[in-house]
């Protein structure tokens, strides 16, 4: 009965978070517009040709948003067209944005279908799904937060095939893997988001499903 009782609280943890967590939909712009920038982005940038503007998900990306306020992060994200980012609209005139938004209470936020494509990642958007946690280096990331991820993203490997979670800052580490499709090998940005200390965490939480970071 003692072996018994050990083993159920031991995996405890991995019992509630495998419950399928609230997410509030809140979803931007996605118009025909949207579709057509998306698929010149999978062909232009991604090298890929294809009819429908989805992805096939692998890779969970955790970023932060340098905010601190989902509508905000709503705003910035929900027109179709990305202003005033001349080191991003070189590639494409399309929008940045998320599937998914984490606000510092932990409320889950899905801004794109799972599978739609989002503009997140270079050289990884047509198979990664992003998580966007509002906060940055003047609001760190919150424990709320840390167990929200661990939720969603455990959610969304019992859905998909997902290998990888990285975090934003270690997006490079895949451009000498088969994973990276960027046809200008020169676009290239400096991430810190979400930090080595929140990553750490999480993998911490997460390390039962052995996901990789390469």
């Amino acid at each position: 009965m003692k072996n018994l009782l050990r083993l159920i609280f031991t995996l405890f943890p991995v019992l509630v978070f495998a419950q399928t967590p609230t997410i509030i939909q809140k979803p931007i712009t996605w118009n025909a517009e949207r579709v057509q920038l998306s698929l010149e982005y999978l062909k232009n940038r991604h090298g890929i040709l294809q009819e429908n503007a989805y992805i096939h998900p692998t890779i969970v990306v955790v970023h932060w948003t340098a905010n601190n306020s989902v509508q905000a992060t709503f705003n910035t994200f929900n027109p179709v067209l990305l202003p005033g980012r001349p080191e991003l609209t070189k590639a494409s005139t399309l929008n940045v944005s998320s599937q998914y938004v984490i606000d510092r209470d932990g409320t889950i936020y899905q801004f794109l279908p799972d599978t739609v494509f989002a503009r997140h990642t270079i050289g990884l958007n047509y198979c990664a799904i992003g998580i966007e946690n509002i906060g940055g280096d003047k609001y760190p990331l919150t424990a709320a937060q840390l167990k929200a991820n661990e939720a969603l993203i455990r959610q969304l490997k019992s859905k998909y095939p997902i290998d990888f979670v990285i975090g934003h800052h270690e997006y490079k580490t895949f451009r000498n893997t088969t994973y990276w499709k960027e046809t200008d090998p020169n676009y290239i940005t400096s991430k810190s988001d979400p930090g080595e200390v929140f990553m750490v965490k999480l993998r911490k939480k997460l390390a039962d499903l052995k996901l990789s970071s390469l």
